[in-house]
């Protein structure tokens, strides 16, 4: 991992705001602080946030192609 960590009181931070989040919020946070750090990121964010990486791609994929939900939603209807 070439990433250099945040230092201890930001990782705590982060940690606390992404308990706070809805769980789209928490992967696309999760998505941008990664794709802000570049390589090693990913696991980096991983490691911190205790995020798994299929959540982490799909926040990235959500990033890139955001979903088409009404307003106030988190999920599709259905649940998908």
């Amino acid at each position: 991992m070439l990433v250099t960590r945040y230092p201890p009181e930001i990782e705590e931070r982060m940690k606390t705001l992404y308990g706070a989040l809805n769980e789209k919020d928490r992967r696309q946070y999760a998505a941008i602080e990664a794709a802000k750090l570049g390589y090693g990121g990913q696991a980096y964010l991983v490691s911190l946030l205790g995020v798994d990486y299929k959540t982490l791609r799909r926040g990235l994929a959500e990033l890139d192609h955001p979903p088409d939900l009404p307003p106030g939603r988190v999920r599709k209807k259905g649940g998908t």
